[in-house]
């Protein structure tokens, strides 16, 4: 197992305000880890907390698909993504794969704060 976990950020429109809050009240405990994240959320928290946060593509242009692939690959260790439950998405088949892919290979997906705050503060991550 690697020393250092790589976390995924992502979050819908609606809820990308409460990703940064998220993020910023988690500060301490992000550092520890490598973020990564899709386009606006990437940058967004990034921007609020100072945190190193690689970027991929937008989700809707790709990046929900390009985070898939580093859980296929491995590569992440946790999956926080605020979904918005009460809108419509357009690209919805990318998120429901990104879903499965982090199920089909067994890697830990936060949907809301309560869930990402209790898995990131489990030993299983430091």
């Amino acid at each position: 197992m690697k020393d250092v976990k790589t976390v995924a950020l992502i979050a819908h429109d609606n809820k990308k305000s409460e990703i940064v809050e998220w993020a910023t009240k988690n500060k301490t405990t992000l550092q520890k880890f490598l973020l990564c994240g899709t386009g606006t959320t990437a940058k967004r928290v990034s921007e609020a907390t100072g945190l190193a946060v690689k970027g991929y593509l937008s989700g809707p242009l790709g990046g929900d698909q390009q985070i898939g692939a580093l859980v296929a690959e491995g590569k992440v260790d946790l999956v926080v993504f605020f979904c918005d439950p009460l809108q419509a998405q357009p690209h919805d088949p990318d998120v429901k794969a990104l879903l499965r892919i982090a199920n089909v290979y067994n890697v830990a997906i936060a949907t809301n704060s309560a869930t990402a705050d209790m898995i990131i503060s489990s030993p299983c991550m430091h």
